[in-house]
């Protein structure tokens, strides 16, 4: 294991299906390898499934009455890395994920004194999925709303699989991990786990 400090993921799944829905869901699976990759490096921690919650529109991190996102907040900033999952939905990331991440505009206006927003010293990977084209548009629009918001992004933290165009074979339904994707589920939580530690040891000084 490198480096000597455990650390703790936390990852949400922004699959359109809910938990109990029967059917099995390719998001799922992508964060469970990345999990298994992650405890190679000292690292463990959970996943929630987003449409469990009752995340209510908005751009506070408290949207009043039944709104459920701020425990989800909670987690996603007591973990040393956060992981966004999504699958791609007509070329692009499923609305649960653009609603996760516009409810994280509130960390713009809650900066320190130092101008760091709650998530300053936190890693961010995304992991996309999905039977179309458009797992490099998804990257590009989640990286930036996370790094807008103040997560730091490791290098290759984009992992996907997208499979052929109009197929039904599902990223949970393979009986086997392509060998180009195993290497980036590889690489993705090796570094974010090296950049987490970097950055415990040594946090953001801040703009001031």
């Amino acid at each position: 294991m490198a480096g000597d400090k455990h650390l703790s993921a936390f990852a949400l799944n922004c699959s359109l299906k809910p938990t109990r829905a029967s059917e099995k869901s390719s998001t799922d699976k992508m964060i469970e390898d990345l999990f298994s990759a992650l405890q190679k490096h000292g690292v463990s921690g959970e996943v929630e499934r987003a449409t469990d919650f009752d995340i209510k529109p908005g751009v506070l991190s408290d949207e009043g009455d039944g709104d459920e996102w701020p425990g989800l907040r909670e987690k996603i900033l007591a973990a040393d890395i956060f992981i966004l999952g999504t699958p791609i939905w007509l070329g692009q990331p499923s609305s649960v994920a653009k609603r996760v991440v516009e409810r994280m505009d509130a960390f713009l206006s809650e900066a320190d004194d130092e101008g760091r927003m709650p998530p300053s010293g936190k890693v961010a990977i995304v992991a996309v999925v999905g039977n179309e084209d458009g797992a490099h548009h998804c990257h590009a629009a989640m990286f930036q709303a996370l790094n807008d918001v103040g997560f730091t992004i490791p290098a290759n933290a984009g992992v996907y699989w997208v499979g052929e165009a109009m197929s039904d074979v599902n990223y949970v339904d393979l009986k086997s991990v392509p060998a180009a994707v195993q290497e980036t589920i590889d690489m993705a939580p090796s570094n974010a786990a090296h950049l987490a530690r970097v950055l415990g040891a040594s946090s953001y000084p801040g703009a001031k």
